[in-house]
């Protein structure tokens, strides 16, 4: 199956559009821009859910939900917003079709216009405010810790499964605040849950930092990020968080009485991450056999495989394996059993291999004599024969083996790829290579446009925590007190 995927080194973008339809993760749809997401991307985006869900909740988050459309003049309440968004949204305009009269199916019935356009959700800052205005009176009703799952609408006009679609499914998180300390302190933690779950979950080192002005989200005060290293050394943000300061609280008049009677307005964050996700964990690990999931990821952690001639060898073989499917499941792991007669072993192999399960485990008549099986390893594409006895903590440990193994060999990786350069030659040079550029900038919008138009790097994030260092800008020459990160990015 995987003979059909074009390399890696003959074309990054090819390998993985032909990666993403092969091992049935998404199709494109009859939709423009839109995608179908199959059962196995599906199941993997429910484990990340799931997880993710499970860390919000930890931390004090509940879940709601908000309408898909958002009146059009919401949009106008919050300038640097509408501003941001105005180039993507999806208007809705009319409500009802009807008959053509000419025979040739439907048509808008131009009677029913709209007194107020609707725009189709890009994200939920305007509805969700417009909303707490009524949720809050008084600093007890503070802090809200609200979280979205839902699907929106960005229209693009070049599009790529998972990383780019017109329509994506997302978790947005919108917290209101009795002090700027305390959403600040928001913003910072849902940072680090999503760091947190990239690098446990994901096995996908990333850069903690913050955007640029340039780079900010529209409307935030400051946009912290996430940024991982795919392998062909393009940066791909994973996750956003923004302190929203009191922008969206002013612009619908959000306001509560604190405790000695004053009338304030309240402290805002928003923060989300999309399947954008699944986009980052293909291209994190995966080669040109297949995917490569990480075990905590993978919707089957263990497949077994039995090697049979005729049905009696098949019943002799199913009798070993259901006790043993029965103890991999008691121990928490995900196994599979396929014994489908409509397919050859070969085939089985190369299918498991193409969806990036962990661990496959074969079973021939001749093991169960020798009360053995064969293991194969699906990062490292090795086999080793290995006792029944014991089996169940050994499996147990490869996995734990594997989740290892992927994040250590992502984090060699970007930590390689980051590369210190002191002039516009070097610049050049090792933007070309690809990775991460440590560079000293100016701090000017007009030198950070002119760099992105020059080599197509942006800067990524200032990291957090980052230190001072007194330089000159790559480009201006002009002073600098400390590196940022510059890389091209999806």
């Amino acid at each position: 199956m995987a003979k059909h995927l074009t390399s890696r080194d003959k074309d990054y973008s090819q390998w993985y559009n032909d990666l993403v339809v092969q091992a049935g993760l998404a199709d494109s749809s009859a939709v423009r821009g839109c995608m179908v997401i199959k059962p196995h991307g599906y199941a993997i985006w429910e484990a990340m859910q799931a997880d993710l869900d499970r860390r919000f909740k930890e931390t004090g988050h509940e879940n709601a939900y908000f309408p898909l459309f958002i009146p059009k003049s919401y949009f106008s309440k919050e300038a640097a917003h509408v501003e941001g968004f105005a180039k993507e949204c999806a208007v809705v305009t009319h409500y009802r079709l009807k008959n053509d009269p000419n025979g040739k199916g439907v048509i808008v019935d131009e009677s029913a216009k709209l007194e107020e356009e609707l725009i189709v959700r890009p994200t939920s800052e305007t509805i969700i405010w417009d909303t707490y205005k009524n949720w809050i009176q008084s600093y007890r009703d503070l802090p809200i810790l609200i979280n979205q799952w839902a699907n929106v609408v960005r229209w693009e006009m070049r599009t790529r499964l998972f990383l780019r679609t017109t329509e994506f499914l997302w978790q947005e998180g919108h917290t209101a605040h009795a002090t700027e300390q305390e959403a600040i302190a928001e913003a910072e933690q849902m940072l680090h849950v999503y760091g947190d779950f990239a690098e446990d979950m994901m096995a996908m080192p990333v850069l903690r930092g913050i955007k640029s002005p340039n780079e900010r989200f529209a409307g935030a005060i400051e946009t912290y990020c996430i940024e991982a290293l795919m392998q062909d050394g393009k940066a791909l943000q994973a996750g956003t968080s923004h302190f929203l300061g009191q922008n969206f609280a002013k612009a619908f008049d959000v306001t509560f009485q604190d405790k000695d009677g004053k009338v304030k307005h309240v402290w805002a964050t928003s923060w989300g991450v999309s399947t954008r996700l699944m986009g980052a964990l293909v291209m994190s690990h995966s080669d040109d056999q297949g995917l490569v999931i990480p075990p905590k990821l993978a919707p089957t952690q263990i497949v077994i495989i039995p090697i049979y001639r005729g049905p009696e060898q098949l019943e002799a073989i199913s009798l070993v394996v259901e006790p043993l499917l029965a103890e991999l499941r008691a121990a928490g792991i995900r196994v599979k059993f396929d014994n489908r007669d409509t397919y050859k072993p070969g085939w089985k192999f190369n299918e498991y291999e193409l969806k990036g399960v962990p661990i496959r485990i074969a079973v021939g008549p001749r093991d169960l004599e020798n009360k053995q099986v064969e293991i194969a390893r699906r990062d490292t594409l090795t086999k080793e024969t290995m006792p029944m006895e014991g089996l169940i903590d050994r499996m147990v440990e490869m996995l734990s083996e594997i989740q290892k193994d992927l994040f250590d060999a992502a984090k060699r990786r970007l930590d390689d790829s980051i590369v210190k350069v002191d002039s516009w030659p070097e610049f050049e040079v090792a933007i070309k290579a690809g990775g991460f550029i440590s560079a000293h900038w100016d701090g000017t919008a007009e030198t950070e446009e002119l760099i992105k138009r020059k080599t197509k790097a942006t800067i990524r994030c200032i990291p957090l925590n980052n230190p001072q260092e007194n330089g000159s800008c790559i480009l201006t020459g002009e002073p600098s007190p400390e590196r940022v990160l510059f890389a091209i990015a999806y």
